[in-house]
């Protein structure tokens, strides 16, 4: 009789090895795995005593916490669905997702209370909210006291399926409302085998959880570092002190996060110099960051840069771009290069860049076409909505929207989102390249490169430019900066200096912001409006 592919599994094998191994630091509190799978079957037999049962949804609006990893378990037992919530949205997009979810159970952190506080009698399906942390002048049930008198014994899991929904991602949509993306138990799974096998995760492993678990469950990091019996470190948030401080405090061997918050160690790091004497992974994904960032990762941090690309509707990870055996000869320049690419297809993957008629590209790093892909990870579909869904998987696969090429080794470099491709003069303009030779200059901390309209060539590059501090740069110096880098029709032809580039809350920067920004700001002749 096979076994089916269903997430308990993973829990079940941390319990049974090692059991007595440190499972979950958060605050000032530790669980072992037994103990956490204690408390995961306390929140099971809370949830069923509310109701909730195969298929039912169940929500969690919480940052980084022992209480949110142990939430995917504990919901999972009964064939529930987990449906995390992005923490930076506003109260009207909760009332849109838990509405459109129908969820049943919300689960809330204190500090993120007053966001569903106003909004509470336009939950139509909410039943019971349970609040992390709760103070005592919050008047609804605490979590605490709650998952205390239920008991930690064996709970009597539900009959799960593979192909069951056990996950439903709203995607924070540029335009119109998100999009649930439902994720199986054989989703998750299987990418969690590549995954781990590819980051090379083992029992030794000591995780920080920098990237938030909502995001695509932080990558599927509560599924892949509990079933390898690592240790998870909660951190709420992920400043670069205390991530510095966690990693020193719990000898951390590998982290996740978006190319903004890396950069954001980068500067700390050449302030303080904190000292870390273990060996350490950094897994980036998001744009690729320019080779720049990977020298100096390597080079300032001694920390191995490892570069991933996927999205939500594939579970993630479909490309990752460690240096293969036969690459390992070239200059160390070169494979700076390589490593800052999305990559090469991740097994149980197949990735490809094709044209508008289906064809694949030329593996010659110039030819520009959409990443299409095809693997275990790829969505059972949008929830609701199945018009989306068949724009979304044509033919079996799935297309990403994402613009690249493919270099002569086979790497993909992902040059932008369709949306974001600068077209001047009929000539195709990577923002994300632009953006990678702006991250050269000294005096610039963070750089984002939009399109705006040209009288005579109908689009070119304009950068937002975040300066270091104490620096005095001006728009003509960037200009000439870029044009002596690149060749003339891509350079910028113009720059807003901002304090802070728009981001989600992984880290990515917004440019739909940027773009409404610049028309809200400027002429549609592209001049300042005073």
């Amino acid at each position: 009789m096979n076994v089916p592919l269903v997430l308990p599994q993973f829990l079940d094998r941390a319990v049974s090895l090692y059991g007595e191994k440190e499972a979950v630091y958060c605050d000032e509190r530790v669980f072992t795995y037994d103990e956490l799978n204690g408390r995961v079957n306390q929140l099971s037999h809370g949830l069923r005593n509310l109701g909730i049962a195969k298929g039912d949804r169940v929500a969690y609006l919480a940052p980084n916490t022992a209480e949110m990893l142990e939430g995917f378990y504990g919901v999972f037992q009964l064939g529930a669905v987990m449906v995390p919530l992005n923490t930076r949205l506003t109260p009207d997009d909760y009332v849109f997702i838990l509405n459109h979810s129908e969820s049943r159970v919300l689960f809330v952190d204190q500090n993120l209370y007053h966001l569903i506080q106003p909004v509470k009698e336009q939950l139509k399906t909410v039943e019971h909210i349970i609040v992390h942390y709760k103070e005592p002048d919050v008047n609804e049930t605490g979590y605490n006291e709650w998952l205390a008198s239920y008991s930690s014994e064996r709970f009597s899991r539900a009959e799960l399926h593979e192909d069951d929904v056990c996950s439903l991602l709203y995607t924070s949509g540029t335009t119109g409302n998100p999009k649930g993306v439902m994720l199986t138990h054989r989703n998750n799974y299987l990418h969690a085998l590549s995954t781990m096998h590819h980051l090379r995760v083992s029992d030794r492993d000591v995780y920080l959880h920098v990237l938030p678990m909502f995001h695509v469950n932080g990558w599927g990091s509560p599924f892949y570092y509990t079933a390898n019996g690592a240790t998870h470190i909660c951190l709420k948030k992920a400043t670069p002190q205390a991530i510095f401080q966690a990693m020193k405090d719990h000898k951390v061997s590998v982290l996740h996060m978006a190319p903004t918050v890396l950069n954001s160690l980068l500067q700390y790091n050449e302030e303080h110099a904190p000292a870390l004497d273990q060996e350490v992974r950094v897994v980036i994904a998001g744009s690729a960051p320019p080779p720049a960032f990977v020298t100096r990762v390597e080079k300032e941090l001694g920390w191995e840069f490892i570069q991933v690309y996927g999205m939500t509707e594939s579970t993630p990870l479909s490309l990752i771009s460690t240096i293969r055996p036969q690459l390992a000869n070239l200059p160390l320049k070169e494979q700076y290069r390589i490593k800052a690419k999305a990559g090469y297809s991740m097994i149980g993957s197949d990735v490809r860049v094709i044209n508008d008629n289906g064809e694949e590209v030329a593996h010659d790093g110039k030819e520009i076409g959409e990443v299409v892909t095809r693997s275990h990870g790829v969505m059972k579909g949008y929830w609701k909505n199945e018009e989306a869904t068949m724009e979304a998987i044509r033919n079996g696969w799935l297309h990403t929207g994402d613009m690249g090429t493919v270099d002569e080794y086979g790497h993909i470099d992902i040059v932008d989102r369709k949306k974001d491709i600068i077209i001047s003069g009929g000539e195709n303009i990577s923002s994300i390249e632009v953006e990678g030779v702006l991250y050269e200059h000294p005096g610039i901390l963070e750089a984002a490169v939009i399109a705006v309209p040209h009288e005579k060539w109908g689009e070119t590059p304009h950068a937002y430019v975040v300066l270091r501090e104490n620096q005095n740069i001006s728009e003509q110096d960037i200009i000439a900066f870029s044009r002596e880098k690149l060749a003339h029709f891509k350079a910028v032809t113009g720059v807003t200096f901002v304090g802070e580039l728009p981001k989600t809350a992984s880290g990515k920067i917004q440019k739909v912001h940027l773009r409404n920004e610049y028309w809200e700001s400027f002429g549609k002749s592209g001049r300042f409006v005073n």
